[in-house]
């Protein structure tokens, strides 16, 4: 399937990961007896080596991959577009939103059903589906570096809806559980250079717009809702030697600013649990889980130095999914919260010559999976 020019920024980007991986090995994971288990959905993009031509020219890589869906100890795959990442999943599970060359489509959850949520020449990413599954929000700009604007699309289709038009950079946008409101980072130019990174929230609607934090030459990042409030980094953001970060909570109106996590070593959020009383963060080469309130925090798995990770929580709080991705090697793996348990969900291996590479994700979704209800047994007189 031919990548179009739209996609090919992202594209790059993933030509390079490509040359650090081969051959993805997915095990077998534990399944669960007592409640079904959702699938976790990933990118996984493959390239063949590119070779000489007569004519002394190198023939681009075939490329051939799509989003997949681990679940149970099975692999299948949902596209068979290299180009597709970035998945969520609705509330009830039922629907993934997706990144597609630049704009954002839909799909039922077993991969039919696929149709363009939005188009043109604008680029779209980071959709997110609102709790009540009826429609996205996501960020477009209109090109490469570009600041970006927080939209949202009903997940059918129709015309887009601009929540915020700004010359700042939007991004990083999260649903409070009721879906009444959306939290999001906007980074603002600095007197002097530079950028500083605030949260803001604003209804589904584009009304009520609300900067809640005020802090100059300081980052906040990674806001999630919670019981209490929000929750998220304050520090330095981006991905360099530069980033770093303790965790906080606020109100929802941004009041009652108090750390939670703090001291020796940056502490990252990385996810809450859907009934907002656990949070998921990386510190000190570590995935951590930690109740949001009161008690101490809990070293959960191990990840290697200098990695980039991405980790989300499975819908009932019980497990993660972490995507962990090394100079050498990437992985995905699903981990016990409890125990401390880790199996392998898919798993790069080091390139090695004429083999084909393989980059995993790194944005994936758990599927929202509803508890079942014991059954009751009927007393007959």
């Amino acid at each position: 399937m031919a990548i179009t020019e739209k996609g090919n920024p992202m594209l790059r980007s993933i030509f390079t990961a490509l040359l650090t991986v081969v051959a993805l090995v997915l095990l077998v994971a534990p399944a669960s007896a007592k409640q079904p288990s959702g699938a976790v959905v990933f990118s996984k993009v493959e390239a063949a080596p590119a070779h000489t031509e007569e004519s002394g020219e190198a023939s681009p890589p075939q490329l051939e991959g799509g989003l997949y869906a681990a679940r149970n100890g099975r692999l299948n795959q949902l596209t068979e577009n290299p180009a597709d990442s970035q998945p969520s999943f609705s509330g009830d599970g039922r629907a993934i939103a997706f990144v597609r060359d630049g704009d954002i489509y839909s799909m039922r959850a077993d991969g039919s059903g696929q149709h363009a949520l939005t188009s043109g020449s604008d680029l779209d990413e980071h959709p997110h589906v609102a709790p009540n599954g009826r429609y996205v929000v996501f960020e477009r700009r209109s090109g490469e570096g570009a600041p970006r604007d927080l939209y949202t699309v009903r997940i059918g289709g129709g015309g887009v809806h601009a929540l915020t038009l700004t010359p700042e950079d939007e991004h990083e946008a999260a649903f409070a559980p009721d879906g009444r409101a959306i939290v999001f980072v906007r980074s603002s130019a600095e007197a002097g250079g530079g950028t500083s990174d605030d949260l803001y929230s604003v209804r589904p609607s584009g009304a009520g717009l609300a900067q809640l934090t005020h802090s100059a030459r300081i980052d906040e990042f990674s806001p999630r809702y919670f019981r209490g409030g929000i929750v998220f980094s304050r520090g330095q953001s981006g991905g360099g030697p530069d980033a770093y970060a303790d965790v906080f909570t606020m109100r929802r109106d941004g009041s009652r600013a108090r750390e939670l996590i703090a001291g020796a070593g940056s502490a990252f959020v990385e996810d809450v649990t859907p009934d907002g009383s656990l949070l998921l963060f990386r510190r000190d080469q570590g995935l951590w889980v930690k109740r949001l309130g009161r008690g101490r925090a809990r070293k959960l798995t191990e990840v290697a130095d200098n990695s980039a990770t991405n980790a989300v929580f499975s819908s009932d709080g019980r497990r993660i999914a972490a995507f962990v991705a090394t100079d050498e090697a990437e992985s995905l793996s699903a981990v016990d919260v409890s125990s401390g348990r880790r199996a392998e969900l898919a798993q790069g291996f080091s390139l090695e010559s004429g083999s084909v590479a393989t980059t995993i994700g790194p944005v994936m979704a758990w599927q929202p999976v509803r508890r079942q209800q014991p059954k009751h047994r009927r007393h007959h007189r």
